[in-house]
């Protein structure tokens, strides 16, 4: 494969907020190195730290040594972090006000990696800021080769201890009943990171009762892809609650910045129910503070169960697309204190606007300690619709698939907006449903949500049956 083949094949892993492709293919040592190059060069780093770590793939080490080395020709001084969750990099960015970059693919299966990207302060490297002219310039040093700078110096730093005292000083487990719980690191990097935040691996020993699922860290996943949205994914974890009595289970994703939680009779929470649960907390944490009205981001796709939850308890909800790169911008604009997404990213303003699934589930461990009542009573209060799930249809022609649902509803007694995809809602609050067109994929997304079974039904199979005729 000649320069200029890699080149065109390699901006094909540049997505609208990551990178993501397949080893040896649309990502080499070699894209990675000019990629180095022009993360320097765009974000005009030359004299300054960019930090650079990696997951549990077998490709990251070269990966982040790569990067470290065109980072370098261009007079950047790379700081390796070594084997690091992507929250971990949001920390560091965060804390050591340095640009950064992690190699990981998240939940995608072995065969790919990737990067993320921020710059300092942990903001976000995304399409909107940077990331097309990374891209482009990488692709012109594949080419014609990267420019000789003054190369930087490189230096290492383990930030594993410090990440874990600092969510830590965010929520305090130390006085918590006793609790049992399970954790599938699905072998991912939370394998590395629950020991050192909720065991005694670098800190004193919680209150907590770790059981371990999965925790070497393997990039081949020999066991189930770290990807716990799926719910085949989430079945060994299920039965391991039951069968040691515990009282929650966590799951986490391949880079452990998500977090999926499981109640004590091995039924999924909902993402949903785990936003409005922590939006609690963190409502009440900063009108304590003396905030009068404390912000709180959900995207579309969430219960309506969170803004109604937000209003009667005195903060404010504001809804956004969905999107990592959205939530955190508009986290960012209205100094929001907490923001969630129907994915199970959690985004917090005490984390630098970034997600991390390990401090939302510290916050879900401190809400079950503190009182005496299990799980699924506790999340029952956050759950009181009925929802679809995320609902896949494969449609060539999606515009004339929504078209016929607009044409359906026409008329009735429903809202319609176009946020992000198309949203009806009915007027007397008795359902409401979403479809979002896949960017990158022939599907159309639904999700649905009412006030019980019977309604949900209803509407899901007369929009179905419409988008798939």
């Amino acid at each position: 494969m000649t320069s200029l083949d890699l080149s065109v094949s390699f901006q094909e892993s540049f997505k609208a907020y990551d990178v993501r492709g397949i080893v040896g293919e649309t990502i080499t040592a070699a894209t990675v190195e000019a990629t180095g190059a022009a993360f320097v060069d765009v974000l005009g780093l030359a004299g300054q730290t960019v930090l650079v770590g990696g997951d549990m793939r077998p490709s990251s080490p070269e990966f982040a040594q790569a990067f470290a080395r065109g980072a370098a020709a261009r007079g950047a001084n790379p700081k390796m972090l070594g084997l690091i969750s992507t929250d971990e990099l949001y920390f560091a960015c965060g804390t050591l006000s340095a640009a950064g970059v992690v190699f990981t693919a998240s939940h995608n299966p072995a065969e790919y990696n990737g990067m993320k990207m921020a710059l300092p302060g942990a903001v976000p490297v995304s399409s909107d800021t940077g990331l097309y002219e990374i891209r482009d310039t990488a692709a012109r040093y594949l080419t014609d080769g990267i420019p000789a700078s003054g190369p930087g110096t490189l230096s290492e730093q383990d930030v594993l201890a410090d990440y874990a005292g600092y969510l830590r000083s965010l929520v305090d487990l130390s006085g918590s009943r006793r609790l049992k719980v399970v954790v599938d690191a699905g072998n991912g990097m939370a394998g590395l990171t629950t020991p050192a935040v909720l065991g005694d691996g670098v800190l004193p020993a919680l209150p907590l009762e770790i059981t371990e699922l999965y925790f070497e860290l393997d990039g081949t996943f020999p066991n189930h892809p770290a990807n716990p949205l799926e719910p085949e994914n989430l079945r060994d974890l299920q039965a391991a609650v039951v069968a040691h009595g515990a009282d929650i289970g966590l799951a986490f994703d391949g880079d452990a910045d998500r977090c999926f939680v499981i109640d004590e009779t091995g039924n999924p929470v909902s993402p949903s129910a785990v936003t409005a649960l922590v939006a609690r907390r963190e409502i009440a944490r900063a009108k304590a503070a003396g905030e009068d009205t404390p912000v709180i981001i959900h995207n579309l796709i969430t219960s309506r169960a969170v803004p109604e939850l937000v209003a009667t308890d005195g903060g404010r909800a504001v809804r956004t697309r969905v999107g990592h790169s959205f939530i955190k911008a508009v986290m960012a604009a209205e100094g929001a204190v907490f923001g969630g997404e129907h994915s199970a990213h959690y985004y917090f303003r005490d984390f630098f606007n970034a997600d991390t699934g390990m401090l939302a589930a510290m916050h879900v461990l401190a809400a079950l300690g503190e009182q005496d009542q299990p799980l699924s009573v506790l999340a029952h209060e956050y759950e009181p619709y009925v929802s679809s799930g995320e609902i896949n249809s494969k449609i060539e022609d999606k515009d004339a698939a929504v078209a016929r649902v607009r044409a359906r509803f026409a008329g009735q007694d429903v809202d319609i907006d176009e946020l992000d995809g198309v949203t009806f809602t009915a007027r007397d609050g008795s359902w409401w449903f979403n479809l979002r067109p896949s960017n990158t994929e022939p599907f159309l997304r639904l999700n649905a949500e009412a006030i019980d079974t019977a309604t949900l039904d209803k509407v899901r199979d007369t929009v179905l049956g419409l988008v798939r005729e």
